[in-house]
């Protein structure tokens, strides 16, 4: 069926609040990681100073490159270890009043590189295996520090871009303290008070035992819900309280929250590049990404939404006609709440996907195969639209920074970007972070669809079994954390090398992205001439666009052409699965 005005309008009225709130984040998120004076100064300012004073950190001393990563790896290695070794003993520990027991190895690893990464994938039912304590002083803390990892290596890396002659790109310490204290701790707070007017809970509850009306018992879930969950999405980590996630009604009630849960997705992400404009004292630089991404996000969208408005031909052409909520008669409602209905839904999905977010609010697994091939699309081309916290930015731009290279070619002049020459050693290291993530991603799925401890996992055969797969492992190099769920993932092979591949998506990548902005920043700002390609107007959106999409297709469209699209051609040939 045609996309419907009520969904057209849905989708309109999300780019005009995400236009609102974009530059008021970028000037803040300016002001913070330049040392500006912000209207918490006064009361987080001593604050930030008994941290520094507290761990020996000097403000003003800034770090090369490769101090920089280190001290984020050290930070980060710390912080796997103390979240997998509270999973361990939580048994012994208080906050814990159903008695849950000790998180067994293999899935505490998992946990643990889950939310140190920014991934978030979850192997179990939040609310059947972790305690209060554990959901909070690890993983909602988790959700807060890994974060402020990602906005820190973020204004690292545009730094690099923006500083001239250079040798430093800040203090990867003083970024991560005022990320946290100035930014994510004060919207959480307010925003989790939203949630709480709204409905969603906050307590250190029991699990409440109910009698149904059929004479059976019911547990309800109870516990710290909304402290958890406005940062779940702000900081785009996902983890969900509970095993549905933001389909629970005590995560996401209604449809005012799911709309504000929406927004925080999106938010800093589209703040860092009017950061990044402000940074280079070029705003349309920072306007011309924000384009970029809009592009890519109104692309995703455009597919997704008219596949699951069209439904399941198999249904259709037996009259079956599942109503939805609202106007929208029809169309694919499975694993989808009524409460949402399609547009609220696969808009959730396409955002949550395109930033490394990973919380859903629907069923994935049960979207039509073009439906629930965006999302799995959108994470693999590294979550460049808009993105995850930090990574969405410094992954464009190293597209935009190849992107000039081809322009460069087309010229024959060695290409710039914001004045600064980009050559051998720059697109050695841009070449490197492309092409680490598919070679993750097409490689773990390749052993684990031959080997019968990969293979006995799926829960769906044929083509669909195979994109299963293909998204768990594009999940987690993606530090997305999303799940097409038809996969029994909580195996020992599975918590193994989707913990190895949330490493190599996190940590590998980044590497040569901070080796990178350590060369750039050391680099002379040449004048623009006759050669230089234009970075701020619509030609060089199109490129940045294609260039993307082009290298997403030549990657990952073979192994997409044995799962989603073939499944996709056999579903109207009659053939489902």
């Amino acid at each position: 069926m045609p996309v419907t005005l009520n969904s057209v309008m849905q989708v309109f009225l999300y780019i005009i609040l995400l236009l609102l709130i974009t530059k008021p984040m970028g000037l803040y998120l300016y002001a913070i990681f330049n040392g500006k004076r912000t209207w918490l100064s006064p009361v987080v300012a001593p604050v930030e100073r008994f941290f520094y004073r507290l761990s020996g950190v000097h403000e003003q001393e800034e770090q090369n490159w490769l101090g920089y990563i280190v001290s984020m790896l050290l930070f980060s290695l710390t912080g796997l270890l103390f979240l997998y070794l509270l999973q361990r003993t939580q048994q012994w520990l208080p906050l814990n009043p159903q008695g849950l027991g000790a998180v067994e190895p293999q899935l505490a690893f998992n946990t643990a590189v889950s939310f140190t990464t920014n991934t978030n994938w979850q192997a179990y039912a939040g609310e059947q295996t972790m305690s209060y304590l554990t959901q909070m002083a690890g993983l909602a803390f988790h959700n807060f520090v890994s974060a402020a990892t990602g906005i820190s290596l973020a204004v690292a890396f545009v730094r690099g871009l923006t500083r001239r002659s250079a040798h430093h790109l800040g203090n990867f310490w003083v970024d991560l303290t005022r990320c946290v204290l100035y930014l994510l701790l004060p919207m959480c707070i307010i925003g989790a008070l939203v949630l709480v007017s709204q409905g969603v809970i906050q307590n250190f509850n029991p699990y409440t035992v109910v009698h149904t009306l059929e004479g059976t018992t019911q547990t309800i879930a109870q516990g710290p819900v909304a402290s958890q969950e406005f940062i779940k999405e702000f900081g785009t980590n996902g983890g969900g309280f509970f095993n549905a996630n933001s389909a629970h009604p005590f995560e996401n009630p209604n449809g005012f929250t799911n709309l504000l849960e929406m927004l925080a997705i999106f938010s800093i992400g589209a703040g860092l590049t009017f950061m990044f404009g402000k940074m280079a004292n070029n705003q349309k630089q920072g306007w011309a990404i924000f384009a970029a991404m809009l592009v890519l996000f109104l692309i995703g969208i455009t597919v997704a939404l008219p596949a699951e408005q069209a439904g399941n031909p198999q249904l259709t052409k037996f009259g079956v006609n599942q109503t939805v909520t609202g106007n929208q008669a029809g169309g694919n409602m499975e694993g989808k709440e009524v409460r949402f209905g399609i547009t609220q839904s696969a808009l959730f999905a396409v955002i949550t996907t395109d930033a490394s977010c990973g919380a859903v609010n629907s069923f994935l697994d049960s979207y039509t195969p073009l439906g629930g091939l965006v999302p799995l699309t959108n994470i693999a081309l590294g979550e460049v639209i808009f993105g995850g916290v930090g990574s969405g930015l410094y992954g464009i731009l190293i597209f935009a920074i190849l992107a000039v290279f081809i322009a460069g070619l087309m010229v024959g002049r060695t290409p710039e970007y914001l004045g600064k020459k980009i050559e051998q050693k720059e697109m050695k290291m841009a070449a490197l972070a492309i092409l680490l993530l598919p070679a993750s991603i097409l490689g773990f799925s390749a052993v684990a669809s031959v080997l019968p401890t990969g293979t006995s996992s799926i829960l769906n055969p044929g083509p669909h079994g195979l994109s299963e797969i293909l998204y768990a492992y594009t999940s987690a190099n993606g530090n997305n954390g999303s799940a097409f769920a038809g996969l029994s993932a909580n195996t020992p092979f599975y918590n193994w090398t989707l913990g190895m591949a949330m490493l190599i998506g996190r940590f590998a990548f980044v590497i040569p992205v901070m080796a990178l902005a350590g060369s750039l920043v050391r680099k002379k700002v040449v004048p623009a001439g006759l050669g230089t390609f234009p970075t701020t107007g619509p030609l060089f959106v199109l490129l940045l666009v294609s260039v993307v999409l082009i290298i997403g297709a030549l990657t990952y469209f073979p192994a997409y052409s044995l799962g989603p699209i073939v499944e996709h051609l056999l579903l109207f040939a009659g053939k489902a699965f």
